[in-house]
This record gives C-alpha cells, sequence and structure tokens, in this order.
C-alpha cells in the first residue's frame, strides 16, 4: 500500500500553493502640483489631478477613491474633523513664485511691478490653496490692490501656468515646483523670503476606502528616502 502512494505521490508531483493575491490598484486624488511627481514615485495607482478644494468637494459627494493629498491642510484637516479621513500626515511642502512669459513683454522685474505696471495678471481662485496663498503673500507684501488687475482666476495651478506661458497674460502666481516644468515658456520673479506662506502638503487614508492597509502602506513609501529623493528633485521642501 504504501508503495502504490508512494508511485501515485510522485506521479502527481507536488501540489502548488495558492498565488500570491495581486496588490489592489490605489485611486489617489493629489493637488495639481503633484501631477508630474507622484507618477514617478510610483506609476501604479490611478491618479485624479485637480484643485485641492475641488477634490475634497469630491470626497465628501462620495467619489470612490483611497487616497487624498493635499497642497493646503485646510482640507485634509476639515475632512479629518468629519471622520471622512484618518489622520493626515505631512509629506512635503512648497514656495511660491511669480512668473512672466518666456518673452516678458511687459517688462516686470520684480513683484511689486505689479503696482506700477499696467498688467493682466491670473491667479488661483479664492478657495484653491494657490489662489489662498496668492492672496497672503500680496497681502504681506502691501499689494493687495493689484487684485484690481485680475483678468482670470484658475480652478488650479496647471490652469495658471499654461495662460502665462501661452501670453494670455503677463504675470501670475505659482509653486516654484510647477516653473520648473515650465522653464521653456516662463521665467521666475522671486517673492521676499520674508512674505511667503507656509505651503504644506498632507496626505490621508480615506475613510471608505476597501484597501486601507496598502493605502496606508502607501503613505511609508512616500515618505521613504527614494520618494524623498524625487520629491527633492522636483523642488519639493521635504518633512
Amino acid at each position: 500500500m504504501k508503495a502504490i502512494l508512494l508511485t501515485v505521490l510522485v506521479a502527481v508531483g507536488p501540489v502548488p500553493s495558492a498565488a500570491p493575491a495581486e496588490a489592489p490598484q490605489l485611486r489617489v486624488l493629489a493637488a495639481a502640483s503633484l501631477t508630474e511627481v507622484f507618477p514617478r514615485i510610483d506609476g501604479r495607482p490611478a491618479y485624479s489631478f485637480g484643485g485641492s478644494n475641488q477634490l475634497a468637494f469630491q470626497l465628501r459627494q462620495g467619489a470612490p477613491a483611497d487616497l487624498f493629498a493635499s497642497a493646503s491642510p485646510e482640507y485634509t484637516q476639515s475632512l479629518f474633523r468629519d471622520g471622512l479621513v484618518e489622520r493626515p500626515v505631512t509629506f512635503a511642502s512648497n514656495r511660491l513664485v511669480l512668473v512672466v512669459p518666456k518673452q516678458n513683454p511687459a517688462g516686470i522685474g520684480s513683484v511689486f511691478d505689479l503696482r506700477r505696471k499696467d498688467v493682466k495678471l491670473v491667479i488661483g481662485g479664492p478657495r484653491v490653496p494657490i489662489g489662498t496663498y496668492t492672496r497672503e503673500v500680496l497681502r504681506r507684501l502691501g499689494l493687495s490692490s493689484v487684485l484690481s488687475k485680475v483678468v482670470s482666476q484658475e480652478p488650479d495651478v496647471k490652469g495658471i501656468v499654461g495662460k502665462v506661458g501661452l501670453g494670455q497674460a503677463d504675470a501670475g502666481f505659482v509653486y516654484s515646483t510647477d516653473y520648473r516644468t515650465a522653464t521653456d515658456r516662463l521665467l521666475p520673479i522671486a517673492i521676499p523670503a520674508w512674505a511667503q506662506p507656509k505651503v504644506r502638503y498632507e496626505i490621508a487614508v480615506i475613510s471608505r476606502s476597501t484597501h486601507k492597509a496598502a493605502a496606508r502602506a502607501w503613505i511609508a513609501r512616500l515618505r521613504g528616502a527614494r520618494a524623498k529623493r524625487l520629491l527633492g528633485t522636483a523642488g519639493f521642501g521635504l518633512r
């Protein structure tokens, strides 16, 4: 009998182990200023980039997602208070810069030229983080009056880059990281360090996510050495 069983086992061969479960594809809602760097950090998630305020609104309306990365703590913290996301984690910072078209037809050499010259200015809307930060910068510089020269208020920073790059405006306020993605079209005008707002990026796991363990692991990788290197190369400050 033993010989028969051994013959059968040899003929059948070893029983294959169960195949490991595939990692889920995470759905990540992220600020528009992260459009270039997040796919470099990890190309596997399904990304949706946009204004942080609009993404937060979509989450409140039930949009399916696993992670939310905001260019302002205002939105992640509000969602956390309402139990819609887990405790947010800070992972990067940024700075603002005034950009002008490469040809600089308005001859802007300083942020204070916005007050002295007849210019067309494009900024972010009042609720999108880049718009909020821009208004803070203008207040600190004593330049709030130049808001009268605004010809367009964009829903995210990419809209500002696009309009200034195409020459549809003489100047616009963007993140320094977004300027770095468009150096062929734009010139930077520095903003004094004392007028810079604190631009802090936060990320959080969405409470209704069905892949929370994978989402938490993704945040851990975002705070790892490789991701930090890529964020730093893109011009983000590190936390």
